[in-house]
């Protein structure tokens, strides 16, 4: 690869391996096989990136590299390796160290709301991350995960809605607990 095209490639890919990073760790449940599709995605998108005509959208593309990656990878391995515990520690903001009683109450609704996510199906829980953690559009989720814009609609509904429930249901466990 010469040097204008490793230019090129690191001005398409750098700027969203935080969005690869997240799509990879919600899809996969586990950071260590997340940063490994993440590196894998990466590889081939290096691989690929000469060969790829003209990029409309460079996010839409390396992102549909990371799910396809991911698929690959999940295809390969045990049909269930588990669920990894999410790490708060990656995936929040900065806290008021000055009020720990609200910091604790926004950290108690981010897990009740995380654990309900990854309650969903995974075809649910990747279109609501892409949509509403990355804020894509239906058309670029439809080309990250090569679905009509219709199925895209459809499984955010339904996505929504699995969620919802799942949110009752917790809401529920806890105030009979």
């Amino acid at each position: 690869m010469d040097d204008s095209a490793r230019r090129s490639l690191e001005a398409s890919c750098v700027p969203h391996l935080r969005a690869a990073y997240n799509l990879a760790r919600w899809l996969a449940r586990d950071e260590h096989e997340a940063a490994d599709v993440v590196q894998e995605a990466s590889l081939r998108a290096v691989k690929y990136f000469e060969g790829a005509s003209e990029i409309a959208d460079a996010r839409a593309w390396f992102l549909r590299i990371v799910r396809n990656t991911f698929y690959s990878s999940r295809s390969r391995a045990a049909p269930d390796r588990g669920a990894a515990s999410f790490d708060e520690a990656l995936h929040t903001g900065a806290r008021d160290p000055f009020n720990p009683e609200a910091t604790a109450l926004r950290d108690s609704d981010r897990e009740v709301v995380r654990a309900a996510l990854r309650e969903l199906a995974l075809d649910f829980r990747e279109a609501l991350v892409l949509r509403e953690i990355e804020g894509l559009s239906y058309k670029e989720i439809g080309a990250i995960t090569g679905v009509p814009i219709g199925t895209v609609m459809s499984r955010l509904a339904r996505a929504r809605r699995a969620l919802a429930e799942a949110l009752a249901r917790r809401t529920k466990k806890e105030r009979s607990s």
